[in-house]
């Protein structure tokens, strides 16, 4: 398996989600770009084709299913806008209710601060040392509770501070697939 690592990459807005998420360290985006297994998988978890389940990025043509339907591109896109962060109604109901379903999302706060502060190229290469291994350099998802090269515990810096709230959400996602 190939690994991405965060000194391979430069900034590209179409793995930058207006939300705030960083496309690198998406489950399914690792799996589109590197990780058959994990895409097959993934398909066959959520009962769709493996080609319906690709995705290249948030702003990229060919978007996995969640993406496909995002209501925060289409509003940030009407209104002219790169990221929430910049919008007058920020943060709205939509994406309030969207940060608060998941532990991936727990920090899009924080990244809409942090490029506003610092701009998008340097808060997206944050984000590559926020999810890589620390022994390995390998870029990891938010629900790579261990580094999937190289077996660290935890993964990286984003699952180190919220590995309790991953792991509920793991569990509680595991019961619903077995009922």
């Amino acid at each position: 398996m190939s690994t991405l690592h965060a000194q391979d990459h430069t900034p590209d807005k179409r793995l930058a989600a207006v939300c705030g998420l960083f496309c690198p360290a998406c489950t399914l985006y690792i799996a589109t770009q590197e990780d058959p297994q994990r895409l097959k998988r993934l398909a066959e978890r959520f009962q769709l084709s493996e080609e319906e389940m690709r995705c290249d990025g948030c702003r990229a043509e060919k978007r996995g299913p969640y993406c496909q339907t995002c209501k925060m591109i289409v509003c940030a896109t009407e209104k002219g806008l790169d990221f929430c962060g910049e919008c007058d109604e920020y943060p709205c109901e939509e994406l309030k209710s969207f940060q608060a379903a998941a532990p991936h999302r727990k920090e899009l706060w924080n990244a809409q601060a942090r490029i506003k502060e610092v701009g998008y190229a340097q808060w997206f290469q944050e984000m590559y040392a926020e999810y890589t291994c620390p022994q390995c350099q390998t870029l990891n998802s938010a629900y790579d509770l261990v580094c999937r090269n190289c077996g660290q515990d935890p993964s990286c810096r984003y699952v180190s501070r919220h590995k309790p709230a991953i792991m509920q959400h793991l569990d509680k996602s595991n019961a619903m697939r077995t009922r």
